[in-house]
């Protein structure tokens, strides 16, 4: 440190971001890839929602391990650990041959993002002076927030002009260059003595979590009350009801279950676990959405989340300076409420919707984001003992990205269950319908005169019908979920009233 002088902090800070940055942005581009990846590797919904959820649920759980890292091996070996295991992923899911080794793939890829993001926000506190840290969160949070925003424009791009395996490409020069960086500027501190680690606790979260996510991702394919599904509930239940006991058992927790004893804290978690359901699924749905209904290319898809992104990095610290002021709960409550109308309004869209008109919807959900998170964090922060703050910080961070591992199955899971039962409706008002018969009649007869004998004019006919009902089936079931995502936040303006100081 005092070989670089005062310019020390912004070479450490540097050194975060460009890893970082690389890691997060990894979360959300692979959702323009989807549609790609689906068709070249004959993925179902049900498969494809597991290179975003691995990610995230593996990165929720190595999250509560970041500590323990820390203090057994220090910032820079932990930092370079974790760029090591990320490149790792990034290899492999760029030459995956087959859909299980690319999901495996993402799971390494948020099991070492996951270690390193609560990561870079220590070794911020440990290299800026006490009166600079708010400016050096500010950064940090510009990076976290910018990375999702810009990675689906760059990786659209990448898709378009080659292919989705440079999508894996594209973090690896960043983690090469944070490595060196690493290796120069962070500091090299170690615990004299390693911490326990609560090995049965991480294991049983990490089973259970897995079984749940795992029976809800099948359910809709093998039947709710199939064996796998109901064994994967049950192996769930055992496990996270073990992982309470164990918590309250070790001296070494890694969730500490006492800030669940402050009721406005639980009311806080509630929103955390909503608003992961919801901004993970919806930038799951909307990339999907205009891909495979609207014909986007992976680049306009990219784009059209770019500008909501950007809007977030502006909106995010002024509403930081904003939750000093105002109530948190109030502030939570108007996030809460501009992100449920941005999905209702989602709730309407149609094959011709015009980009701007969506990316305007988007941006709206992304202006309640930017609302909800820093007067959440703070806001759940307030009501604990200060005894009880670090821990609650790492529980409501936890949450949240809890909820978005659920999220995105979930709305994968309902928006597969809704496309069918709207596929079903609209074949039984066709069948017997003199509409469909006439429609039937006409594109028969219009094939027929461009020279198709009439046997493949008949079952061209057919074929064109049904890829209409299939279209209007999507549409429809996009629109569902839209609207379930609305409604989920409607739910979760209750808590955030709760948390009002009282």
């Amino acid at each position: 440190m005092a070989r670089y002088g005062a310019p020390y902090k912004w070479l450490a800070a540097a050194t975060i971001l460009v890893g970082l940055v690389a890691m997060i942005g990894s979360s959300t581009i692979i959702n323009v890839a989807m549609p790609d990846i689906m068709g070249e590797f004959g993925m179902g919904q049900d498969q494809a929602q597991w290179l975003s959820t691995g990610f995230t649920a593996a990165m929720t759980v190595a999250m509560l391990a970041a500590t323990w890292a820390v203090k057994s091996f220090g910032s820079r070996k932990t930092y370079i650990l974790s760029l090591i295991i990320f490149a790792a992923g990034s290899i492999i899911g760029a030459f995956s041959p087959n859909d299980t080794i690319l999901i495996f793939a993402r799971i390494i890829q948020g099991a070492a993002a996951g270690l390193a993001q609560p990561l870079g926000m220590v070794i911020m506190f440990q290299v800026f002076p006490v009166d600079q840290r708010g400016s050096a969160m500010g950064l940090y949070g510009m990076g976290v927030i910018l990375a999702p925003a810009l990675g689906p424009t760059i990786g659209g791009m990448l898709i378009d002009s080659y292919s989705w395996h440079y999508v894996f490409f594209l973090a690896l020069p960043s983690c090469v260059v944070a490595f060196l960086m690493a290796t120069a500027f962070l500091p090299t501190t170690t615990a004299s003595k390693k911490p326990d680690f609560d090995w049965a606790g991480f294991t049983l979260l990490s089973v259970g979590i897995a079984a749940f996510l795992a029976g809800m991702s099948n359910g809709q394919r093998l039947g709710w009350d199939s064996n796998f599904v109901r064994g994967a509930g049950i192996v769930s239940a055992v496990t996270l009801l073990a992982f309470v006991v164990q918590e309250r058992r070790t001296a070494t927790p890694l969730l500490n279950l006492d800030v669940y004893k402050n009721s406005r804290f639980v009311a806080a978690s509630f929103v955390a676990l909503i608003l992961g359901v919801g901004v993970f699924g919806s930038t799951y749905l909307v990339p999907l959405f205009v891909q495979l209904v609207q014909g986007y290319t992976p680049t306009d898809s990219g784009l059209l989340l770019m500008p909501a992104g950007l809007v977030l990095g502006v909106v995010f610290p002024v509403v930081g300076r904003l939750s000093d002021r105002f109530p948190a709960h109030i502030l939570i409550a108007i996030g809460v409420v501009l992100f449920a109308i941005s999905n209702y309004l989602m709730g309407f869209v149609d094959t011709d919707i015009p980009f701007w008109t969506l990316a305007g919807y988007v941006i709206i959900g992304r202006v309640g984001m930017g609302f909800i998170m820093p007067s959440l964090n703070s806001g759940a922060l307030k009501v604990l003992d200060y005894r009880l703050v670090h821990d609650g910080a790492g529980a409501i961070n936890f949450i949240r990205q809890l909820g978005g591992a659920i999220g995105v199955n979930l709305l994968s899971v309902y928006l597969e269950r809704q496309t069918t039962l709207y596929a079903h409706d609209i074949n039984a008002m066709q069948t017997g319908s003199a509409s469909a018969t006439s429609t039937l009649h006409a594109i028969t007869g219009a094939l027929n005169a461009s020279g198709l004998p009439p046997g493949s004019a008949i079952a061209e006919a057919h074929r064109f019908l049904s890829n209409m009902i299939s279209a209007q089936a999507s549409v429809m079931g996009y629109r569902a979920s839209f609207l379930f995502v609305a409604v989920v936040f409607f739910i979760a303006l209750l808590p955030a009233w709760y948390m009002r100081v009282k």
